[in-house]
């Protein structure tokens, strides 16, 4: 209680410094400082977007030089071993490694490859290799599935070293000194050299993932630190000491022009403040929610189109998380559709290509001003065309300090999974019935926020290994009821403590049998439902961690079944903070 007192009475930035060290979780956040007795989260508030002022690292590990094919593996054009200079045979080797995948089947992703492979070949290269079909990567997919099979039975001696040999690479890119604290980094390693997959039918899958260099890296650290040294022969392509940002490293990459970052891991100091800010101005927006949408559905007969667009945008913000770029051709009204009244669909390639279907129900009003919006439109039209993102911030940032469309994601995400948990737990149930709730109110969530994902293409194979580790312990189970009632028989003709203690240790196995039993059923249901969602992207981003733990607390359940060793570590601060009474 003493800390949900804090958190209604303290200013935002200052809260985490007041949090308690837990006595004995092993958290990140209880770790101490270097210098003094303090806490990590005991110190000074910095000055408006100010993150650090001691920041140093060793940069990020780059992924190693490309090692040559054995001579007696061999490429093959046209039905003849064809020798490949080492530009154009590391790239053939990433389309032979995949060579067994869905990837190397598909137009797009063969086209993009043939296209960046051959501005990796040498002149005379170019010459010869004309078409893809005529090439054969055979031999280069099984000398790389062998490699991987050799590597599965490795000797533990072997393990041993491999483990040792990462555990060093850890210790010297993996972390940073941030104030005085030796913090733990997220992702020291840039990213290998390999053929771009994207997910859906990205339009640039199979292009050629080049290769990270020192010279694409921005570093960021303090004036006064030991600036990182770039491997030998290059340079960075810049060093700058900006405290205002949280990265380490940047650069961009080559296929869609993003910029990557080296970040901190999630369980950092930095990094736990950010994810306690962005949840706290979530829950923040309860006081203002009733508000918003009464004035939002106001607007929705303003005699200004500009108004009214902005209403029915941040009607969408609110109830579908976006969004404003849609054009006329992404949607189609239906005056009735699936049982209900004023339909809206939706299908557009959203995030990575990835298709985005939804039938949804509006309010009439919504759906009038849709039909008014598109009215005389073409298909590229924007249907938002009075609508700019930078004004729909502003007004998002009137309406209430740091509220973003996706702050309304996490609010909506959070208050579902709440109302959900309270309405599917019950104290009675079983651990494994109760995790099934929660598994079910967290499905509700992703099915709100709409992360789907395709079934996978192992899941009939598993569920059938599942189906019959359940027959084999309903076997079990009648086996040792069967066990059960003859020991009972026994000792009610013996009735000495021989066939008592029998007796109790034939009803324990059974009770222990029926709940693995229990536990599989579960299992299967929970597999069954989950196939087709993804619960991960929502609990881990949306979800505030303190209704999980709360919920665990309350309900009794062990807090390692709803979150993994590093996902406890990524809610250190939660876990110091969220009670058992805990209300987002």
């Amino acid at each position: 209680m003493r800390v949900v007192r804090l958190l209604r009475l303290r200013a935002a930035l200052t809260l985490l410094r007041e949090v308690p060290r837990p006595a004995s979780r092993g958290v990140p956040g209880s770790r101490r400082t270097q210098k003094g007795s303090g806490t990590r989260w005991e110190e000074e508030k910095r000055e408006d977007r100010v993150k650090w002022r001691q920041l140093e690292h060793k940069g990020p590990y780059f992924a190693p030089p490309y090692e040559p094919l054995p001579d007696g593996v061999c490429f093959f054009y046209d039905g003849k071993p064809m020798r490949l200079s080492v530009k154009a045979e590391e790239v053939a080797t990433f389309y032979g490694r995949m060579l067994d995948h869905e990837y190397t089947t598909k137009e797009v992703f063969r086209k993009n490859f043939f296209n960046d492979w051959r501005k990796e070949m040498t002149v005379e290269e170019r010459e010869v290799i004309k078409s893809l079909d005529k090439c054969d990567f055979t031999e280069i997919h099984r000398y790389f599935v062998d490699k991987a099979a050799a590597r599965k039975v490795l000797t533990r001696e072997e393990k041993q070293k491999l483990k040792e040999e990462a555990e060093n690479l850890q210790q010297e890119f993996g972390y940073c000194i941030l104030d005085g604290h030796r913090e733990k980094i997220g992702n020291f390693k840039t990213e290998p050299p390999g053929l771009f997959r994207g997910r859906g039918d990205h339009p640039k899958m199979g292009m050629l993932k080049r290769r990270v260099m020192p010279e694409d890296v921005v570093i960021n650290c303090s004036r006064d630190s030991k600036i990182p040294k770039p491997p030998a022969g290059h340079q960075w392509k810049e060093v700058r000491s900006d405290n205002t940002v949280m990265w380490l490293a940047a650069w961009t990459e080559s296929i869609q022009n993003s910029i990557k970052y080296v970040m901190l891991n999630p369980c950092s100091k930095l990094k736990g403040e950010k994810a306690w800010q962005k949840f706290e101005t979530a829950r923040r927006l309860r006081g203002f929610v009733d508000e918003i949408r009464s004035q939002y559905q106001a607007d929705w007969k303003s005699q200004e189109m500009k108004t009214r667009q902005r209403a029915v945008a941040l009607y969408f913000i609110d109830k579908l998380a976006g969004c404003c770029s849609l054009r006329v051709e992404h949607v189609q009204l239906h005056p009735e559709a699936d049982g209900c009244q004023h339909v809206v669909e939706f299908d557009f390639l959203g995030k990575d290509s990835i298709r985005y279907y939804n039938r949804v129900p509006v309010e009439k009003p919504v759906y009038k001003n849709l039909q008014l919006f598109m009215k005389n439109k073409d298909p590229q039209d924007d249907i938002f065309d009075r609508l700019t993102t930078t004004s729909l911030n502003k007004h998002l940032h009137e309406l209430m300090d740091g509220l973003t469309a996706k702050v309304f994601r996490t609010y909506n995400a959070s208050v579902t999974l709440q109302e959900q948990l309270r309405a599917l737990t019950r104290a009675e149930d079983s651990i494994a019935a109760k995790i099934l709730s929660y598994n079910r109110a967290n499905r509700a969530v992703a099915i709100l926020c709409n992360h789907q994902r395709a079934t996978s293409s192992t899941f009939e194979k598993s569920m059938q290994n599942l189906q019959t580790k359940i027959q084999v312990k309903k076997e079990q189970v009648a086996e040792a009821r069967a066990e059960l009632r003859k020991a009972r028989a026994e000792h009610k003709a013996q009735g000495d403590g021989k066939s008592r203690s029998v007796l109790e240790k034939k009803r324990r196995l059974l009770e222990k049998l029926q709940e693995q039993l229990a536990w599989l059923s579960v299992q299967a249901t929970d597999k069954e439902e989950n196939k087709q969602v993804a619960l991960s992207t929502s609990k881990l981003n949306y979800l505030d961690p303190r209704i999980s733990i709360a919920w665990c607390k309350r309900f009794r359940v062990p807090v390692e079944k709803i979150y993994s060793k590093t996902q406890r570590e990524r809610f250190a601060w939660a876990l110091a903070m969220a009670g058992e009474d805990f209300e987002f």
